[in-house]
C-alpha cells in the first residue's frame, strides 16, 4: 500500500477534522513548505487580507438579510475581488446577487460563477471540500507550484482558482490540478503579473536597493473555463 507523505497526510487529517466538526467550509489556504521553509507568501498585503475577510463578512450578512436562506451561495474574496458560487432558483435571483455583490463596501469586481438549479446536497458540498483538500495536497506536494499563492474554491466538481500569479505559474497549477481525481472542470481567476513584477514582491535584503514599480491594485480578474 502506497503511504501518504507529510504534507498530504496533514491536509486528509485537517479535512477529516473539519467534517466531523463540520464547521470548515472550502475554499481552503495552505502554506507551501520545500526542505523546511516557507518558499512564498501571500501576496496580498496584510491589509488587504483583513480587507477580504471584511467583505465576505458584509457579503454573507447582505445575502441574509435579502435572501435568507432560499438559496445557496458562496462568496469568496481575494484582493477585493469577489467569486460567487453555488445555486439560485432562476436568473432573475442570479443578476440580483451579483448586483448585490458590486454594491459591497471595497468590492472592485465581482465574478458571478453562481448556476441556476436545485441547491446542492450536503454530500455534494461534503465531496466538494474532500475534493478541495486533495487539491491542496497535489499543490504542497509539488515543488515548483507555491501552493500559499492560491485560493481553491469547490463547487460541484468545479475547481476555481484565485490568486495574483504569473502565467508560468497559472499554468503550471493548471496542470497539477487538472490531474486529481474527482476534478470535473478547472477556472482560473487570475490576476496576472509579470515575471518583473513577481520579483518586485519578493523579500527585499537589507543591503538591496529598492526596485521602482509596483503591482497595480486595480488589476482587473482573468476568467479562464478549462476543461
Amino acid at each position: 500500500m502506497k503511504l501518504l507523505n507529510k504534507s498530504t497526510a496533514s491536509l486528509l487529517s485537517t479535512l477529516v477534522l473539519c467534517l466531523g466538526l463540520a464547521s470548515c467550509a472550502a475554499p481552503l489556504m495552505f502554506g507551501g513548505v520545500i526542505g523546511g521553509a516557507m518558499v512564498a507568501s501571500d501576496r496580498r498585503t496584510t491589509g488587504i487580507q483583513l480587507e477580504d475577510e471584511g467583505i465576505e463578512q458584509r457579503s454573507a450578512s447582505a445575502i441574509r438579510e435579502n435572501f435568507g436562506s432560499k438559496e445557496h451561495i458562496n462568496i469568496t474574496s481575494y484582493n477585493r475581488q469577489v467569486l460567487i458560487t453555488g445555486e439560485v432558483s432562476n436568473d432573475t435571483v442570479r443578476s440580483q446577487v451579483e448586483q448585490l455583490m458590486g454594491r459591497v463596501q471595497n468590492v472592485r469586481a465581482v465574478v458571478n460563477e453562481l448556476a441556476v438549479g436545485p441547491a446542492s446536497s450536503f454530500s455534494d458540498r461534503s465531496s466538494d471540500t474532500l475534493l478541495v483538500a486533495k487539491v491542496k495536497a497535489a499543490m504542497v506536494d509539488t515543488e515548483d507550484v507555491f501552493a500559499n499563492v492560491f485560493k481553491v474554491v469547490g463547487e460541484r466538481g468545479t475547481v476555481y482558482l484565485m490568486g495574483r500569479v504569473t502565467q508560468r505559474e497559472a499554468k503550471r497549477a493548471t496542470d497539477v490540478v487538472r490531474g486529481v481525481s474527482g476534478v470535473k472542470r478547472v477556472v482560473r481567476v487570475f490576476e496576472y503579473v509579470t515575471e518583473d513584477e513577481l520579483r518586485a514582491m519578493q523579500p527585499k535584503r537589507s543591503d538591496e536597493a529598492p526596485r521602482s514599480g509596483s503591482v497595480p491594485l486595480n488589476a482587473q480578474p482573468v476568467v479562464t473555463p478549462i476543461k
